[in-house]
This record gives structure tokens, C-alpha cells and sequence, in this order.
């Protein structure tokens, strides 16, 4: 007999550990027992906001919730939960969360779901930073007046598997899920949205959002021009080792990605 797949507007929250094949390869003991207690406390966070666990493999879980508010308010305090946490490991044992959440169309098959309302989901969430949350557009226009926090407008995002960019918002929690774990408590939430932001703020938030690598090959390619400019225009070398200095952080880049992926 085949069963009936039916379908529905739901709340999905994605969730996986960032650089979890790294804390495998260092402790995999240590880092499953660290696994399992988040997630234990997440799955007490999700009951509380009446939503319920789908699926959990390796380091991902899917969580499902009928209202969005609830949804929402659950990555919240599942991210300070877990902050709070972090803050008592050292810092290379610390295990970061990235969630994404979206309001779509599900095709429901007994227990689970599937569809792009999921992959749009899953998709923010491997853009999240550590500690952080990603919410869709659909999310952001049912919380903005409902929940305490600050929202980034990060524009269209181009996802996998998805035709159209998907508009996404990050949530602002305490100015930085990292800098808020590196704090003694926690600083309250402002209750007011973000207000947007001029072009200058825009790219600084941009170039601080950058690895530190690539900031600092940034700021010496700069001062190497400034150097270079000073002399005037008749002898220009600082391209020679900028190009240089990109080359190396490319490679750096490619092969911290590549890591990361396995």
C-alpha cells in the first residue's frame, strides 16, 4: 500500500556543528559527548516551544514547529544555551551551532518532510556563522514586531538547488553570538530592529565579517599601496606583491574549505 504524501505550510529549523569533521579528528570521544549534551538540550528547548525533532544525523538536526514565533524564539535560546556552554570549554573544544530557519510548503511522508521549504532551510544555515541564525524572508515578516532582537538584512542569497535567491536576515544576538560567549553574562537583547545602515557601516561590517587572514593581507596590500603612491606614478611595484599576497590567501582559503567540507 503506498502512503499518501500530503502537504503543508511549516516552520523548519536546520541546525549543524560547525568544523565538526576538526573536533572529530582532535577527541572523537570528547566531541561525541560534548554532541550528545547539546543535543539533549536542544531537544528540550524544541518540546518547550512546541515544535518537534525529524530527523538527526551526524552532526545535523531538522526540527519542524507550527508557529514561526516559536521557531524563532527557539534558535534564540538554543544559541545562548549553547554559548553559555562554549564559555566553560576551551576554546578548541567549543561547539558552534549554525542554524538556518524558513516558513515554506513541505511534502509530508509519514515522520518527514521534503521539499525546497527544507533545502531553503538547510541552505541558511550552511551560511550562518557559528553561533549564529539565518531566518528567510517569509520568517523575518511574521517575527520583525513579535521578538526582542535585531535583524542584518543580508539581500538575496543564491542557494543550492534553489532557482531564486533567497532574501535572508540574520539575528542580531547581543551584537555577536562569539563575542557574547567570550562575556561573563550575557548583555540583554536590544528591543528595537536594526535600523539600516549607511554605505561606509555597511563596509566595515562587511570587511570585520571577513577571516582574519584576509583582513590583515587586505590592510598590508593598502599600506603597501600608500608606500607606493607617496613615491608618485612613475615607478608603480606594490601590484607585485599584492598579487602575491592574494595568491597565498586564496590557496589558504581553498584549503580551509576544503576541510571543512569533509
Amino acid at each position: 500500500m503506498t502512503t499518501k504524501v500530503k502537504r503543508r505550510l511549516t516552520s523548519i529549523l536546520c541546525a549543524d556543528v560547525k568544523s565538526y569533521s576538526r573536533l572529530m579528528e582532535s577527541d572523537e570521544t570528547r566531541t561525541i559527548g560534548t554532541l550528545r549534551q547539546y543535543r539533549a538540550a536542544m531537544d528540550a528547548l524544541v518540546e518547550r516551544h512546541d515544535g518537534r525533532t525529524i530527523n538527526t544525523w551526524g552532526d545535523a538536526v531538522i526540527a519542524e514547529f507550527s508557529s514561526v514565533v516559536e521557531a524563532v524564539q527557539c534558535a534564540i535560546e538554543v544559541q545562548r544555551e549553547l554559548a553559555a556552554r562554549n564559555r566553560t570549554l576551551p576554546e578548541a573544544e567549543q561547539m558552534w551551532f549554525r542554524i538556518g530557519i524558513n516558513l515554506g510548503d513541505v511534502m509530508v511522508e509519514n515522520d518527514d518532510l521534503y521539499g525546497e521549504g527544507v533545502n531553503i532551510a538547510a541552505r541558511l544555515q550552511e551560511l550562518a556563522e557559528p553561533g549564529g541564525i539565518l531566518i528567510s524572508g517569509p520568517v523575518y515578516d511574521m517575527v520583525r514586531n513579535k521578538l526582542s532582537v535585531g535583524f542584518e538584512h543580508l539581500g538575496q542569497q543564491p542557494v543550492k538547488n534553489v532557482t531564486e535567491p533567497v532574501i535572508s536576515y540574520r539575528i542580531v544576538l547581543d551584537g555577536d553570538a562569539r563575542l557574547a560567549a567570550a562575556e561573563a553574562s550575557v548583555r540583554p537583547v536590544a528591543a528595537v530592529e536594526a535600523q539600516p545602515q549607511g554605505s561606509a557601516a555597511r563596509l566595515w561590517a562587511r570587511f570585520h565579517a571577513l577571516p582574519r587572514l584576509v583582513r590583515a593581507t587586505l590592510v598590508v596590500i593598502l599600506f603597501l599601496f600608500v608606500i607606493d603612491m607617496s613615491d608618485g606614478l612613475e615607478d608603480v611595484w606594490f601590484h607585485w606583491p599584492a598579487a602575491a599576497l592574494g595568491f597565498f590567501v586564496l590557496l589558504w582559503l581553498s584549503l580551509v574549505g576544503h576541510r571543512e567540507r569533509q
